[in-house]
């Protein structure tokens, strides 16, 4: 029998033992990467905050969203299509589950205000998907027995891409519902398996393997029936590439619906096509007035576009205060995913609900002068298009290294609000709000665009680019050796992340993270921050 050791419990330092308790420990000490079960990635046990902000994770994010989400399954249609759609769509019954795992890898490490508003951020998130799904699977023709009911008779159904304001003249009348937003864009983030045998589907029926694979699983979708019949016709685009063009052609083909395409002009700075963009709105309400025998309301557009006005005059506010002060308390994955779901699907209740708490939480950091993330080494602004299966990777960044994430490219697309004073402006406002649609404008916008990085890297205040490296988007790879030029002219530090946007099996998160554990160490000569996390196998992890 092992002696007991009493000279050990004399060398305990039980005051800091009581204040890592109560406070939980100092980040340096906290080794996150052991919570880790092997491959999974999963919590052997819960991260230990202190008392106030572990009860907090406890009641108001774990509780508390299980609880909304139960709440909004029965607010927005009840359990019957619920479960039948769980039942049908692999997508669903994939990523339903998982979402409190997302909220932990999001938020791992916070503490405080920072806790508090990036999970507030993440609870809209999960709100309007819930609406969306809900909306689908109520009005769907595939749990209904082949029936189109009167829900899916004031449906319009649109790629994600296409920017939801267009259709405020409808708002309460018809409702729109995104294709592939909930099947596709969420479910990455979520579960980033979900995608892959979409991508497999449509290989499978001839596609190459080079197009963009986000193209490649919007498609899949529909080859492998998993998309809801939720509406009498579609509304698409071409954004962000030709590749956008051909997966609308195959869910054409496939659907087979009434469709209405509404081509985003490359060249969007020339006036001239502005009006024409302008014109292709008009179009489309016809269009849809068409198939309805709805009229468009233009005081209700007006209504909603001054109500999103809000919502972006609000970010502006939250862009001000991260760019010049150190008391921003929103992490760069909760600012990046928040700030494209709401200005591309457009106004919605939850986001006013959400940025009234976020805002109340900011001014509180403001005004105590609150360094919520304190270990911040460098400020880095990230470019281009992000791997939808890893965008937690810069809460694991800032807690390894101390990068802090400030701003996204695809957080700055639509900078701007939208005149309603005049029709005239108002539609040539539109117009120019859709073309700025995310990885148009900063991605395939002309070169002006995609070099506002400079720009926006002294706005931020940033010292550091996280250069995303889509490796199928022939856009954005026809300008790395440029990009290349201008950083050593600069003298800027840019860490290339390779990636395939929803496909993990090209590079995988443990690669990425491997590539910028080597920047860190021979090229910045940096210790780690977090020992722990510099490596962990996490393949088999939602």
């Amino acid at each position: 029998m092992k002696k007991f050791d009493l000279k050990r419990l004399k060398n305990i330092d039980y005051k800091k033992l009581a204040k890592d308790f109560w406070y939980g420990k100092p980040h340096g000490e906290r080794r996150l990467g052991d919570l880790y079960c092997d491959k999974t990635g999963l919590y052997k046990h819960r991260e230990w905050r202190g008392v106030k902000d572990t009860m907090y994770y406890f009641n108001m994010i774990w509780l508390y969203n299980y609880g909304q989400m139960v709440a909004d399954i029965m607010r927005y249609g009840g359990l019957k299509p619920f479960i039948k759609g769980t039942w049908r769509y692999r997508w669903m019954g994939q990523t339903y589950l998982p979402v409190l795992h997302w909220f932990d890898r999001g938020l791992e490490g916070l503490r405080g205000e920072a806790l508090r508003a990036s999970a507030w951020h993440y609870r809209a998130m999960v709100s309007l998907t819930i609406q969306q799904f809900m909306r689908m699977f109520r009005a769907d023709a595939n749990l209904n027995g082949g029936k189109h009911n009167d829900v899916w008779k004031h449906n319009i159904a649109h790629k994600e891409t296409v920017w939801g304001g267009v259709f405020y003249p409808w708002a309460g009348k018809l409702q729109n519902v995104p294709m592939e937003m909930i099947p596709y864009f969420v479910t990455c983030h979520v579960n980033n398996h979900t995608v892959l045998n979409y991508i497999d589907a449509v290989q499978s029926i001839g596609l190459p393997g080079d197009p963009c694979p986000m193209c490649q699983a919007e498609a899949g979708l529909f080859v492998l029936d998993d998309m809801p019949d939720y509406a009498p016709f579609m509304v698409t685009s071409n954004e962000a590439c030709d590749g956008s063009v051909a997966s609308t052609i195959l869910q054409d083909w496939l659907w087979d619906k009434p469709l209405f395409a509404m081509p985003q002009p490359m060249q969007f700075d020339d006036p001239l096509v502005q009006e024409h963009c302008a014109n292709e709105i008009r179009e489309m309400w016809k269009f849809i007035e068409d198939q309805t025998g709805i009229a468009p309301d233009m005081e209700l557009l007006k209504k909603h576009l001054e109500s999103q006005n809000e919502l972006t005059r609000f970010e502006w506010e939250k862009w001000d205060v991260a760019a010049n002060t150190s008391y921003y308390p929103i992490n760069g994955v909760a600012q990046a995913l928040y700030r494209i779901y709401q200005s591309q699907y457009g106004d919605n209740h939850m986001w006013h609900k959400t940025d009234k708490k976020v805002r109340k939480i900011m001014e509180k950091c403001v005004e105590q002068k609150i360094n919520n993330f304190p270990l911040t080494r460098h400020r880095v602004i990230a470019w281009s298009c992000a791997p939808l299966y890893f965008s937690n990777w810069c809460t694991w960044a800032y807690n390894c290294w101390g990068l802090n994430t400030v701003i996204n490219m695809d957080s700055l697309m639509f900078n701007m609000t939208i005149r309603t004073d005049n029709e005239e402006d108002m539609l040539m406002d539109m117009a120019r709000y859709h073309e700025w649609a995310p990885m148009r404008r900063m991605a395939v916008g002309g070169m002006h665009h995609i070099f506002e990085l400079w720009e926006y890297m002294e706005k931020f205040h940033c010292d550091m680019v996280m250069m995303y490296d889509q490796l199928q988007c022939k856009g954005m790879q026809g300008v790395h050796g440029l990009f290349e030029d201008e950083f050593r002219a600069r003298n800027i530090h840019a860490i290339w992340m390779p990636h395939a946007l929803p496909d993990k099996r090209t590079v995988s998160r443990s690669e990425i993270r491997t590539i910028i554990n080597d920047y860190m160490t021979t090229v910045m000569h940096e210790e780690p921050i977090d020992p722990s996390l510099l490596e962990f196998d996490d393949s088999q992890s939602w």
